[in-house]
């Protein structure tokens, strides 16, 4: 239902072509050059912007819906006032108000991948409401979520870090 073929046709015997999906979301052609002995890259894409590994800085999203694709979480703003929307990949979203593990909240993130899951902490034994109790209860805490969303959530992940690469789900 949802394949999707590609056809390259070398004309030459002597030139050797590959086609890779790289880690960060880049689709490349790539010829062998013989004289060098190394791969180089002639043609790149990726399906979006917000498709690339760290589109954006950490606690910031990409909405590729916007024409500003980068975004700061809620709770969240640029490091430069100056900045408003972020324009750019590289701008900082810093914390609204720092966390003081004393009537400290969450905001649903709704339609959102979860963030890199790099040092993240799981727990696959508990629920969401004893993963938002333990969120609670660890001053680091960024952010908690399930492991599995099927039949009402189970499992745990918390994060301790700055949240980095979230894209904004696009409606079919």
């Amino acid at each position: 239902k949802e394949e999707i073929a590609f056809t390259y046709r070398v004309t030459s015997p002597d030139v050797y072509a590959r086609l890779i999906m790289t880690f960060d979301g880049f689709l490349q052609l790539s010829t062998w050059t013989p004289e060098t002995l190394e791969w180089n890259v002639f043609w790149q894409t990726s399906v979006n912007d917000c498709e690339v590994y760290m589109s954006c800085t950490a606690n910031s999203y990409c909405d590729p819906t916007k024409t500003t694709k980068c975004n700061c979480i809620k709770g969240f703003e640029p490091r430069d006032p100056r900045e408003g929307a972020l324009d750019t990949t590289n701008t900082d979203c810093v914390r609204k108000t720092q966390l003081s593990c004393n009537g400290d909240g969450f905001f649903w993130l709704r339609n959102m991948t979860p963030p890199d899951t790099a040092g993240a902490i799981v727990d696959k034994r508990i629920g969401l409401k004893e993963c938002e109790e333990r969120c609670i209860e660890n001053c680091n805490c960024t952010a908690f979520a399930n492991t599995n969303i099927q039949d009402g959530g189970s499992g745990c992940v918390l994060w301790t870090r700055e949240l980095a690469d979230i894209r904004r789900y696009v409606d079919a």
